[in-house]
């Protein structure tokens, strides 16, 4: 046998995916990228990937239940955020879908409530309104980086403003909401 034989690439393969899901679940495409990226020919790389879901040690459908529920608890982050993240990863739409269900509309408008509780900066002065405009435009354009839809975010902000403000939503001397 020769010293320097090249190694199997399927085993190559099945090392580097090991590896990559050691430190954490990976989509079937997260996968195939750094398979791609250490030249294992694609033939052998979907085999690899084939036997790995077969065994289920690679299931797209449960890393997406998996990553919303992380990110949507850590980052707090909108359906529509999660949905792109998970479509960079591979996910398709309907299994996309399906991971997002498991979030409500009450819990992703209890997360942008609480984020925005968190990010208003103690000693805002909220009765002035240049101060108060200011703080609004600052916590939804937070907000909109986190996923969440302009109205919501608008909305969600406005109402926090006016819980710290001790009031149901109108200014101080007007009869206008804030937003």
């Amino acid at each position: 046998m020769e010293e320097d034989a090249e190694p199997d690439p399927a085993s190559v393969a099945r090392a580097i995916v090991l590896r990559q899901l050691t430190g954490s679940a990976k989509s079937r495409l997260q996968l195939a990228r750094k398979l791609a990226e250490r030249n294992i020919p694609e033939d052998v790389a979907e085999a690899v990937l084939d036997r790995f879901q077969e065994v289920r040690l690679i299931d797209d459908a449960d890393f997406a239940d998996m990553w919303v529920r992380s990110r949507s608890q850590s980052r707090k982050l909108a359906k529509g955020a999660l949905r792109r993240e998970l479509s960079d990863k591979g996910i398709d739409a309907d299994t996309a879908a399906a991971a997002l269900e498991q979030l409500s509309d009450a819990d992703e408008e209890a997360a942008a409530r609480l984020l925005v509780e968190r990010k208003l900066r103690p000693g805002t002065d909220l009765s002035d309104r240049a101060e108060r405009d200011k703080t609004t435009r600052r916590l939804a354009s937070m907000l909109a980086r986190k996923g969440y839809q302009p109205a919501q975010a608008f909305r969600v902000v406005g109402e926090v403003l006016a819980a710290r403000l001790g009031h149901g939503g109108a200014g101080p001397d007007d009869d206008q909401p804030y937003l």
